[in-house]
This record gives C-alpha cells, sequence and structure tokens, in this order.
C-alpha cells in the first residue's frame, strides 16, 4: 500500500479495529502486517509523546512482519494473531534488539539471552512484537510513595482519557492498547497490575489463574502470585491473544495444570446470552472506600446484569479482610525470586542482586530515588530464604482465608458462580487465592474517568468468566476511545 493510501486507512479504520477485522482484511489482501506495523509507529509517533507508554520500539518489527506476510502468501496464516503487532510490558526477556529493565536504569543496558517462554509462544503464533511498554518500576515494589506508571527509565506514563491515575503495574501495555498504540497488550499481575490499569483505561484486562501461563523469563516479584495476562478494547481481542500464552513449560512446575486448556476451544465461550441464569455475588465490604459516582455506576452495571438475565445476590460476606492477605508473601519472595532472576543474567550484567539494585539506586539517587526504595529495603533486609514464620504463616492465610475458606467456600455455600466487583476494588483477594479475574469496560464518570467491571471466581474458571464478561460486553457497549 502506498504512502498516501497508508495515511487514508490509517486515519479511517485503523483505531479500534478488532483481531479479528485485522485478519479479515489481511486475507482479503486490503492491508499486509508490513502497513499494521506502519500504521501503529505512526500512531506511536504521533500520540506517545503525551502518554509516554512505549519505552522502546523493535527495530526489526518491519521485517519479520515482512516474513509473516511471505508465509500467508504461500502456507495461510498459523491462527488468530498470525501478523499482529503486540506490546509487551518491560518485564518480560526478549532476546532480541530490545532491553528487559523491569523500567529501571539498573537494567537500562540489560539484553535477555533467552525468550521468555510466553514470548516463544507469541512469536511461535505469529504475533509481531512492535515494542517494549513502560512499567511502574519493579512491578511497584520499589516504594510505597511511587505514582502508578513511573519509572526512572521512562518516566510517568499518562492516562489517554484525561489527569487520572493511569493504574498500574502494566501501565504502558494498557495505556497502549487504549490509544491504539497497538493492537494487544501484554502485561503481568502480583496484586492488580493487569485489572487495575484496564479498568483505569477503558478496556479490558484478562488476569489467568497462576499456573495457566508460564513465568519464566518475566521479571519476578512473587512466585505465588505473578501471573502474565492480556490486555485488549474487547474480550474476543484478550481471549485471542490469552490462548496462544498457554502451555505446559516444564521450568516452571505449576504451569502443568494448564495442559487441559492447551488445544482449548476459546472462542466457543463468547456467547451473547452468556449471562443467563447465571448467579453473581456482591461483596461491599471489599469496596469500602468508592467513590459515590463509582457506586452509582456499579449500581447501573448490576442493572444491566439482571437484564442480561443474571441474579444478583447482594451483601455477601467473603470471611476475609484484604489487610490479613498478601503483602507479607510479596515482601519475602521478591528478594528471593529477584536475586534468582538477576543471577542467571547475562555475566556481563553488573546487577546481580538485589543489593546490587538497591546501591545502584543510591549511587544515582537524583535519578532513582525520586520516590524513595522503602519497599525494596523492607524485602532486601529479609533472609530470602522463605523460611520464616511470618512468612509461612502469610503463605498459609492466603491459602485458606483467600482460597479455601474465603471465595471457594463462600460461592459453594451461597450457590454463586462469580463475584462481581466495581474497578478493581479487592482485586488483592483473588490475586492471593492465584485466581482469575476479567475487567471490562462500562462507562465514565462525570469528569470522563473511565470505569469498569469487573468479575472473578475460583481457580480454572476462565471459560465462564469469558462468558460473563463476553456477555455484560456486548450489552453494555461500556468502552469508548480516548
Amino acid at each position: 500500500m502506498h504512502q498516501k493510501k497508508l495515511e487514508d486507512y490509517r486515519a479511517k479504520h485503523l483505531d479500534e479495529m478488532t483481531i479479528a477485522q485485522m485478519q479479515e482484511e489481511m486475507q482479503a489482501g486490503n492491508i499486509t502486517s508490513e502497513d499494521l506495523v506502519l500504521m501503529y509507529k505512526e500512531n506511536i509517533s504521533l500520540r506517545d509523546k503525551n502518554i509516554h507508554a512505549i519505552l522502546e520500539i523493535n527495530p526489526d518489527a518491519l521485517q519479520i512482519a515482512q516474513a509473516l506476510d511471505f508465509e500467508r502468501q504461500r502456507k495461510g496464516a498459523r491462527g488468530p494473531m498470525h501478523g499482529i503487532p503486540i506490546v509487551v510490558k518491560d518485564n518480560m526477556d526478549t532476546a532480541d534488539k530490545m532491553h528487559t529493565s523491569a523500567g529501571s536504569l539498573a537494567l537500562e543496558n540489560h539484553y535477555a539471552k533467552k525468550d521468555a517462554f510466553l514470548i516463544e509462544k507469541l512469536r511461535k503464533a505469529g504475533a509481531v512484537i512492535i515494542g517494549k511498554t513502560n512499567m511502574t518500576e519493579w512491578a511497584n515494589f520499589m516504594s510505597d510513595k511511587m505514582t502508578n506508571g513511573y519509572s526512572s527509565r521512562g518516566g510517568q506514563v499518562n492516562n489517554p482519557y484525561g489527569a487520572f491515575d493511569v493504574g498500574g503495574s502494566s501501565s504502558g501495555s494498557a495505556a497502549a492498547v487504549a490509544a491504539n498504540l497497538a493492537a494487544i497488550g501484554v502485561g503481568t499481575e502480583t496484586s492488580g497490575s493487569i485489572i487495575n490499569p484496564a479498568a483505569q483505561n477503558s478496556i479490558v484486562g484478562l488476569k489467568p489463574t497462576v499456573g495457566m501461563i508460564s513465568r519464566r523469563g518475566i521479571i519476578p516479584l512473587s512466585h505465588t502470585q505473578d501471573t502474565a495476562g492480556t490486555l485488549g478494547r474487547t474480550v474476543e481481542d484478550a481471549v485471542n491473544a490469552f490462548s496462544v500464552l498457554i502451555g505446559y513449560d516444564p521450568e516452571d512446575p505449576i504451569t502443568r495444570m494448564s495442559a487441559d486448556f492447551e488445544t482449548y476451544e476459546w472462542n466457543v465461550h463468547l456467547k451473547k446470552d452468556g449471562l443467563k441464569g447465571v448467579k453473581l455475588a456482591v461483596t461491599p465490604e471489599l469496596f469500602k472506600e468508592i467513590t459515590d459516582e463509582q457506586l452509582e455506576l456499579f449500581e447501573q452495571a448490576k442493572k444491566k446484569l439482571k437484564e442480561c438475565g443474571a441474579e444478583i445476590i447482594e451483601d455477601v460476606d467473603l470471611g476475609s479482610n484484604q489487610e490479613d492477605l498478601g503483602f507479607a508473601v510479596l515482601l519475602h519472595e521478591f528478594k528471593a525470586d529477584l536475586n534468582a532472576y538477576l543471577a542467571k543474567t547475562d555475566p556481563m550484567n553488573p546487577i546481580r542482586t538485589m543489593d546490587d539494585v538497591i546501591a545502584f539506586n543510591s549511587e544515582h539517587s537524583d535519578k532513582m530515588l525520586k520516590f524513595g526504595q522503602n519497599l525494596l529495603e523492607q524485602a532486601n533486609n529479609l533472609t530470602g530464604m522463605l523460611k520464616e514464620r511470618e512468612y509461612v504463616e502469610a503463605l498459609e492465610r492466603n491459602r485458606f482465608l483467600a482460597a479455601e475458606q474465603g471465595i471457594d467456600a463462600t460461592l459453594k455455600e451461597i450457590g454463586a458462580d462469580a463475584i462481581i466487583l466495581p474497578q478493581d476494588f479487592g482485586c488483592n483477594v483473588g490475586a492471593a487465592a492465584g485466581f482469575p479475574s476479567i475487567t471490562v469496560p462500562y462507562g465514565f464518570t462525570g469528569t470522563s474517568e473511565p470505569f469498569g467491571l469487573t468479575f472473578y471466581s475460583i481457580a480454572f474458571s476462565e471459560p465462564r468468566l469469558i462468558e460473563y464478561a463476553f456477555a455484560f460486553e456486548q450489552a453494555s457497549k461500556g468502552r469508548r476511545k480516548p
């Protein structure tokens, strides 16, 4: 496609295009993957100067797209992600010409020796990784004063909808998808890091069960709670990307539990009537800090769910407080997991331990310590041996209070299928349990701040959560582009 025609196409058609529409256009010969990469790069050059979602562009993206176009002509498409331009969070190893830094200048010169397992899966599916996205530095576990979306390497990610919290820590992936800088974003979540920015940027966030997607090659925070997930403008897009990431990795033993889903037909769950007869629980103790305007939007969303055939069970008590969960587990595991990751990086990388990270930050305090590093220091003061009583007790609380006695037992007892929450309120309970959740755009406040509805349920309940999310999305049509 020549330049003028490409520019016309970008201006008229690219924004809000779904993966399915891109595939139809490529199959019909109207556009190519190379065209898509060029158009998204154009969007990035025009829009990202105000958003700062993209840390760096993959210099090989255009040639990868050209090769995939050639393959399509000769053999056909590999699947739904063939030739689709995507962005990935800067904590995912890519063995190419891009760095992997978790947003930190301490790792600004770090090149991964090997692709992360999920990056291998994306490349195998034919996705074109066009860039790395900015994120809250060290997955928002450097300082409790740090703003969502800030990193020393990339600066502050801004919400494309205005002067609102962009959410985090997968801030850049969410903002990039919302602003149509890529078709899909891949992020990670430990406690809210996909769900929160999805809700804040009027997009879909799919955070799967821990064990669905391998964490090998992702800069870690907590092996108990970390998982990758997808961010898309529609439920179908998020599901298409999610489906190619699933698979057993011997180097991440918990992924053996995903074997049944590796060749699963996910699109059968995209049902417009997916909420008929479904029972959804509301747990008010998880969103006490909600604003009046958000509460009104949540009430409207519940009415829409009822119109779709769902039954709402009000005032359900989970029997556990968010304050009882999570933090101690993350604090203890961060040192052990990060040291293990850094020790295996290229021998030329001078940052080998959390000690080295803290020392680097102190030596370059003018650039590194805008918000301090109290969480890094707290984690580093622990042994990293994971044998402290405090850690074991916290792990047990996560297991029993969040999972078995909390979500599992409550849903069973009241006969409900899932829990619904406004925005990302209470997401750390599902995160502590390792359970899946999906956020769907619903609307906007009077000041145009995005508002989303989150569904979550028990482990490996993704098929039915996708049904609920898709049906709600089709009925509410809550997203609008910035």
